[in-house]
């Protein structure tokens, strides 16, 4: 069983439709009706347009599968197309998005988990438990809007979300292990965004049947904390609770810039990145996973005391500094060249006072350390220790509050939002996903045997992820231009090598 997942009217007999001809609610609502049919046409369902409905239950696709380790196979897939409403009558109300929501860019994130499922998988329990999630997390069945100025808003009307079966008889076991590549995206619900993007659902979801495993994939315009909140609770229902452990906290005032705004920092974290010195001839890039274990996290954590240093610098601090270090290298960047690192980092608790953890919206904001190349290379380690702490510990109330206010006075905020380049050779961008929970989705058949991006698509950016056995290891999700893939590796283990000579992949 494989469920996929995606992010970004009441009908309270009734909370889950089926997109056939004799289900009449989607087929009214153009903007669902559409979204549906795109996403078919893209996957090569069957559509007859004289009829204007899906041949849903007869309707299967021949797709070519290709795998890490460059096996490919051709398998059947039958899918079913239904959408998803709250089961009870939620608030129509429009949320103010705020400036943190805004400068994100507006598209879906791709997420895959993957299970081996205990029993027999029952996509109804799913189904049946996202309606009830929806209930509390109501905004997530909304779609945006535009207010008179034209900025962005919630539009809270519970037009609901799309929810996507697929069946298949293949055995796909051995995609445990697999590395985030663009093949393995196709397993995502695939969205064509080319059209008016307030007529899509915040959330998609993609159930895939096969013989032993279960894969999620989800897509979001939240961040990371409320992205797993949403899931976790859904899986909370599917096993049966009776209500969530943690409902959400909706307040869209709580990150509203001050009148009048009053930025009292300069924020380098929007300047444009460093450009590259000499040719700039970019080659292909490529992803690859690098495992980190206990024992080798201990090895960076000794080199951090080293040269009289007395700071208790924290393992993110460590790794953070080590892996800007090792890309720099495996670039082969000239010592005059700038380089920027650039840290997605959870404002919640630094906030004054802090968020909690179940505050709905997205609350990210980056810190920032630029250096020459010729400084982070030669110089004790401990040097570039001391550069990401200080960007990390920046960032206080004041800084943050700062940052809100700083955005609010840009004549147009949406160029303050991160382009591909922003983080491209020679910048970098490591998200720390590693104390997110995103293990802690059990939807009945335990937890997952992966959780993460799908894939990883810009030249640049690092994820850092838990284990999924609690082992203590972390797994690092590398986009790289193809010829640093190597020298990165190499680099990266080699100061590894002291109390841990075997690298774990």
């Amino acid at each position: 069983m494989g469920l996929g997942l995606c992010w970004g009217s009441d009908v309270p007999q009734a909370h889950v439709y089926e997109c056939s001809p004799h289900s009449s609610y989607p087929m009214e609502n153009s903007s669902v009706f559409s979204l549906v049919e795109r996403w078919l046409y893209r996957n090569s369902v069957i559509f007859d347009e004289g009829r204007r409905e899906f041949n849903m239950a007869t309707t299967v696709l021949s797709r070519n599968i290709f795998l890490p380790n460059f096996l490919e196979f051709e398998m059947e897939v039958t899918v079913k197309g239904y959408m998803i409403f709250p089961v009870q009558h939620t608030p129509k109300v429009t949320h103010w998005i705020s400036n943190l929501d805004m400068v994100q860019a507006i598209f879906h994130v791709p997420l895959l988990f993957f299970y081996k499922p205990y029993g027999s998988p029952q996509p109804q329990v799913l189904k049946e438990a996202l309606s009830k999630t929806l209930v509390p997390f109501y905004p997530m069945a909304g779609r945006l809007g535009c207010d008179e100025n034209g900025r962005f808003q919630t539009i809270c009307n519970a037009e609901g979300v799309l929810w996507i079966e697929a069946e298949t008889s293949s055995v796909i076991d051995y995609l445990a292990g697999f590395t985030p590549c663009s093949q393995l995206q196709n397993l995502v619900p695939a969205l064509d965004c080319s059209g008016d993007a307030t007529s899509y659902p915040r959330f998609m979801a993609q159930v895939h049947a096969v013989e032993s495993v279960l894969e999620l994939q989800l897509s979001t315009l939240c961040d990371g904390t409320t992205v797993l909140h949403f899931i976790n609770s859904w899986s909370e229902m599917a096993r049966g609770l009776s209500q969530i452990s943690m409902p959400p906290l909706i307040d869209r005032n709580l990150l509203r810039a001050r009148v009048p705004p009053t930025p009292r920092f300069h924020h380098l974290e929007y300047n444009p990145p460093p450009s590259l010195l000499g040719p700039n001839n970019p080659t292909p890039s490529s992803v690859s996973v690098f495992k980190i274990t206990q024992n080798q996290l201990n090895t960076l954590k000794a080199k951090s005391w080293e040269h009289g240093n007395k700071t208790n610098y924290s393992i993110y601090t460590i790794l953070a500094a080590y892996i800007w270090r090792c890309a720099t290298k495996a670039r082969g960047l000239s010592y005059d060249q700038p380089t920027r690192l650039l840290m997605p980092t959870n404002g919640r608790p630094r906030l004054h006072p802090p968020l909690p953890s179940s505050y709905l919206g997205n609350v990210i904001f980056m810190a920032s350390s630029i250096a020459l190349s010729g400084n982070l290379q030669p110089e004790p380690f401990v040097n570039n220790l001391g550069r990401v702490h200080g960007a990390l510990a920046r960032m206080d109330n004041e800084y943050l509050r700062s940052v809100i206010d700083y955005l609010e006075t840009l004549p147009d905020i949406k160029a303050a939002r991160g382009k591909p380049e922003t983080y491209q050779c020679p910048s970098l961008f490591i998200n720390n996903w590693s104390r997110l929970p995103l293990h802690d989705a059990d939807f009945g058949w335990g937890r997952p045997l992966y959780a993460g991006p799908a894939n990883v698509v810009s030249e640049g950016k690092i994820f850092l992820l838990p284990s999924p056995t609690d082992d203590g290891s972390l797994s690092l999700v590398a986009c790289l231009q193809t010829p640093h893939m190597k020298p990165f590796e190499e680099h990266l283990y080699q100061g590894l090598m002291s109390f841990d000579n075997k690298k774990a992949r």
